[in-house]
């Protein structure tokens, strides 16, 4: 796990990690962290940003755009906090805690979010961007790389669209494990035929990886 900058304001710290429902249950006069994840977003989406224009002038907008959506979605932002074990820093109420909240995605996205706020508000955004160049820029190299400039269920759209078919349909076929640790099952169908399966532990995950399938399957296809 990489070390965590140093805080100046160690209120400050907690307030990054204070879930709103934290606040029923405590007698300390907290606020919650949805303000700072506020200002996180729109810090993170800047530095990326600036590092994509600097560094590929060879790319035009469309493909910066999307090269941006990779690296700051809900799924790659999560992934960054788990690294860094944000969820067991997270102040929770018993509720929430007990419905898995220590390793939901979409919460853990918003506290990586919420600790960049906070990182500015104590350091400036020279540190902010030590920080994010340490853990999350790096991998905008290894979708350029692997030439991967949209998600699989973009892929997938644009795809059947050339082909002139519908739209992919996801279902979940199946739902499994506790609330904490849920598991779930998805299929992606192109005309009434299933493509892909997926098994993710949110439902976004199941969908992309579905929809990798599907891609995969259908250049089997077109190339045979």
């Amino acid at each position: 796990m990489k070390n965590l900058p140093k805080f100046k304001n160690p209120k400050l710290l907690k307030n990054a990690f204070t879930h709103r429902s934290y606040l029923n249950e405590s007698r300390e006069k907290l606020e919650s962290n949805e303000r700072l994840e506020f200002l996180g977003d729109s810090i993170i989406s800047f530095v990326v940003s600036e590092h994509l224009y600097n560094t590929y002038p060879n790319f035009d907008e469309g493909i910066l755009t999307n090269l941006r959506s990779l690296v700051v979605n809900t799924k790659s932002l999560s992934e960054r906090a788990e690294e860094l074990n944000f969820g067991e820093k997270l102040l929770l109420s018993k509720g929430e805690e007990s419905y898995g909240g220590r390793t939901n995605q979409s919460l853990l996205a918003n506290t990586f979010e919420s600790f960049t706020g906070a990182l500015f508000i104590d350091q400036g955004i020279e540190k902010v961007k030590e920080f994010l160049n340490d853990v999350l820029i790096p991998n905008i190299s290894k979708h350029v790389q692997k030439k991967v400039f949209k998600d699989p269920k973009s892929l997938l759209q644009e795809k059947v669209q050339a082909k002139k078919q519908n739209s992919p349909i996801y279902e979940v076929l199946s739902e499994e494990g506790p609330a904490h640790a849920r598991k779930f099952t998805i299929g992606v169908f192109i005309e009434n035929k299933k493509l892909g399966t997926g098994i993710g532990k949110s439902k976004q995950v199941a969908e992309e990886k579905a929809a990798t399938e599907a891609l995969a399957q259908m250049e089997k296809t077109d190339t045979s």
